[in-house]
């Protein structure tokens, strides 16, 4: 799966990767919270990692390489299932604001 998406704030973008996260196996966005965690390049934010935990330590995530603008989604066994170019996306956050 490769899509272009226009997500010009963060919360649309949290938005469509719970939903792409929660939607590869069936898991309800109400009942899986989203998890996230800024990503540093040379003490630099230059992306964020997201994450869904479902039942049976299933663990599926995403990374937004920001500066690529683009969301790449994996599996609970690493495998790459899906791919989003943002033709819009939100700036990158600080370190310490996500």
């Amino acid at each position: 799966m490769r899509d272009v998406r226009c997500l010009p704030t963060m919360e649309l973008l949290r938005e469509h990767i719970h939903q792409v996260l929660c939607g590869k196996d069936q898991l309800d966005p109400q009942q899986t919270p989203l998890q996230q965690s800024i990503l540093l390049q040379r003490n630099k934010p230059c992306g964020i990692f997201f994450q869904v935990n479902g039942p049976r330590l299933l663990k599926n995530y995403a990374v937004w390489a920001g500066e690529e603008n683009r969301i790449i989604f994996y599996d609970a066994v690493g495998e790459r299932f899906g791919e989003t170019v943002l033709s819009e996306s939100p700036a990158l956050p600080r370190k310490n604001a996500a």
